[in-house]
């Protein structure tokens, strides 16, 4: 299969943005300092840049440099970025964060070398230049770091390497921004304390005394005397951290308090005063821009750390819990169906098989009862039949030998029926074991999930609930690997709400996002509902369905569900037959597939229990098709899984693909037959699922129908229409069409 590589257009707006913000890059540190020479900060940024924004940048550091009359001063710096642009005409559009390193440095140490040469101070500038160009690169590298993993994930990820380089990045900024020239504030110092405060406030001490410390790094970078201004910022960050469940204005007024505290014993300058307006100043703006945060584009790692034990074990004793309580329900329903399997005869039935016409009926039933019953249980209790061990009591019977040929066959069926049962109690004692075995796996075995725990969130959620009398057991709220919310609820079975609605709309409002839901799910002990964020698509789905008989009993049944993590499902079981007997089948597969798939179960794991019930739950030969499409709803990716189901047809694009399935269906066999198949599929593609009413006769008429149209209802309403036109056999069977199409979400 070829690979068709997708090219991304870039919107125009975006764009314009990227270049905007890199111009005023450019025209911003082009004028700093830092240690006493000129920053490298613009350098570092052009470096990292695709091309059009490093360009931006060298514009805006060179009109910067024109109006401040200092082109001379800062020609290194401008000839260094010159050197960066032209050689990335060359290797664009690779962006590898080294070769950008590199490049920097390189660049810097050519134009460093050549202006020396210039006026003649190359044997003094040499060493220089090397260790400038070095810093230089190595900023540029961390900076091409950053933006290649935001490229791939939105987030600021401080858990990974990448921390070192935001650190690093961090700190050249701070220490370019202080030395900016502005009265009575340091614009530096303002946006390095408003960071600090925030770390503090929504990580505690540790954020706080990682942010202060590069915040007071930074200062010293650029100056002594602003650096010694705040150089207590990391142990007020610490005292600080302390307050985090006070409100926002509250910390605020304690930090400065601090801060100020701490002038005070070391002795107030004319410089403490300048820093003092610089922190209340960073205090102001943390309390405007506070409402706004979200740890949705920050990743730290220390939650989902702390709290990956609870999230394991809720969902493992739920899960375990699930599998206890379909276990208990598959014992209940053999037992029904095996209650009274195996009976004795009676004497009316007998009677009414062998005595019916004799004459002598009246003698031996009325005049010899006790004898006649007796010789009557021995024959019932045989298993070979002679006339040495015929009973005496009957030795006068004149339907000897139709009383013979009467419990021989009882005697044989009873002996079928004890087989029976001795295999359907093996296989049910073999079904409680693997269910037991599985609910030890799920409760010592975890999986660590692709998700980030969101602390803040889950406290805000509990609380909003308590509130309005809502009691949840536990709350776990995380983004996913798409940076989509999702939260978790579990409620035990006593307090469960009966409808998740008002709790959908709590959440909602008090975190201002739309949320949907998937259903609820329930074991012997709690009930958990998920609620998420919107996903990238959607799915538009449209089902019909015909009986084959007057009944109205449909042999099939069908189901579309979410899962609650960004998968939703759809599904087909065809019970054996057609009608009621069809349907209970068909329904027992469907709810079960359903239920152990919201409740965590991997779908392949799910598909061997529903074969185990279905063949232990009786001892009648009973099965049904499972036929069922998976479609990732981030992604767009599909899956589909097939156990003894009819074809599927899939219009991806132009092309027409048809997935068939060499399987039995489930409950044929003790072990379960799965076919499944990764599929292509992207938004407006459409696959059409049905049951084997519809005959292969019709294929055709059903590909030309994908390709003429896009109403899915128009498309299996048709297919439903003229079913009975492309049936070549007289008799009918149930008929079931699901049409699928894939939207992306607006």
């Amino acid at each position: 299969m070829k690979k068709i590589k997708k090219t991304n257009k870039t919107n125009p707006v975006v764009t314009l943005i990227s270049l905007a913000v890199s111009f005023v890059m450019g025209f911003v540190f082009s004028g700093t300092d830092m240690a006493g020479v000129a920053s490298f900060a613009d350098i570092s940024v052009s470096g990292a840049l695709p091309l059009p924004e490093s360009s931006a940048v060298l514009v805006g550091s060179l009109i910067h440099c024109i109006a401040g009359k200092s082109v001379g001063r800062n020609i290194v710096k401008i000839s260094a970025m010159v050197l960066i642009v032209i050689a990335k005409m060359f290797y664009e559009p690779r962006n590898d964060p080294k070769i950008n390193g590199f490049i920097t440095a390189l660049g810097v140490f050519v134009s460093g070398m050549a202006v020396s040469a210039l006026i003649g101070e190359i044997p003094y500038k040499l060493i220089f230049y090397i260790f400038y160009g070095g810093l230089a690169g190595f900023t540029s590298y961390s900076l091409s770091c950053i933006l290649s993993g935001l490229k791939k994930r939105f987030v600021l990820d401080f858990s990974t390497s990448d921390g070192c380089a935001y650190a690093i990045v961090y700190t050249v900024f701070i220490a370019s921004l202080c030395s900016l020239d502005i009265p009575y504030i340091n614009i530096g110092l303002i946006s390095g304390i408003t960071v600090t405060l925030t770390g503090a406030y929504y990580y505690r001490h540790t954020g706080g005394v990682i942010c202060g410390s590069l915040t007071a790094c930074g200062a010293f970078l650029s100056s002594m005397d602003c650096g010694m201004s705040v150089v207590l910022l990391p142990a007020t960050a610490l005292l600080t951290g302390y307050m985090n469940r006070l409100k926002n204005t509250t910390a605020s007024l304690c930090f400065v308090g601090i801060n100020f505290t701490l002038m005070v014993l070391t002795g107030i300058t004319e410089n403490s005063i300048y820093s003092m307006i610089d922190i209340i100043c960073g205090a102001m703006l943390f309390i405007v821009i506070s409402p706004a945060y979200s740890d949705k584009w920050i990743a730290t790692g220390s939650d989902y750390v702390s709290a990956l034990p609870d999230i394991i074990s809720a969902r493992s004793d739920f899960l375990s819990a699930t599998m206890r309580c379909v276990r208990s329900e598959s014992e209940k329903i053999s037992e029904v169906l095996t209650r009274n399997n195996i009976r004795n005869i009676t004497a009316k039935e007998v009677i009414n098989a062998v005595c019916i016409e004799c004459r002598r009926k009246s003698e031996c039933w009325k005049n010899n009862y006790s004898a006649t019953k007796s010789g009557f249980n021995r024959l019932s209790a045989m298993n070979e039949f002679s006339a040495e061990s015929f009973p005496y009591e009957l030795k006068d019977c004149l339907y000897r030998d139709g009383l013979v040929a009467f419990f021989r066959k009882n005697a044989i069926e009873k002996a079928e029926a004890k087989r029976r049962e001795i295999r359907n109690a093996e296989n049910m004692t073999i079904l409680s074991e693997q269910f037991r075995t599985m609910e030890e796996i799920t409760l010592s075995v975890g999986v660590r999930p692709e998700i980030r725990y969101s602390a803040p969130i889950s406290k805000i959620v509990i609380n909003k609930l308590n509130k309005f009398g809502f009691f949840p057991s536990d709350v776990i709220a995380y983004y996913n690997d798409k940076n989509r919310l999702h939260i978790e609820i579990y409620f035990n079975i006593s307090n469960a709400p009966e409808n998740f609605t008002r709790v959908r709309d709590l959440i909602a409002d008090e975190l201002k996002i739309n949320l949907e839901e998937s259903l609820p799910v329930s074991s012997d002990e709690k009930t958990r509902i998920r609620f998420f964020e919107k996903p990238e698509y959607r799915l538009e789905v449209y089902t019909s369905s015909l009986c084959a008989d007057i009944s109205g009993e449909n042999g099939d049944t069908s189901a579309v569900f979410n899962d609650g993590t960004g998968k939703s499902y759809v599904i087909i079981s065809d019970g054996m037959g057609n009608g009621k007997n069809a349907s209970v089948e068909s329904r027992m597969v469907v709810q079960m597939f359903r239920r152990l798939i919201n409740s965590g179960t991997e779908y392949r794991t799910a598909v061997r229990i529903i074969n185990s019930v279905m063949v232990n739950k009786s001892p009648e030969e009973t099965f049904a098709t499972l036929d069922a499409m998976c479609i990732d709803l981030d992604t767009c990716g599909l899956t589909v899984m097939k156990s003894g189901a009819s074809a599927t047809l899939i219009r991806h694009r132009n092309t027409i693909r048809k997935i068939t399935a060499p399987t039995f269906p489930i409950g044929i066999y003790n072990r379960a037959e799965l076919f499944e198949s990764v599929c292509d599929f992207e938004a407006g593609d459409i696959i059409i699922m049905f049951s084997d009413g519809i005959s292969e006769n019709e294929y055709r008429f059903i590909k030309e129908l994908l390709l003429r149209t896009d109403d899915i209802k128009n498309i299996v309403d048709e297919i439903c229409a003229k079913a009975d036109v492309f049936n070549p056999t007289v008799h009918s069977d149930d008929i079931t069409v699901i049409g699928i199409r894939c939207h992306k979400n607006i």
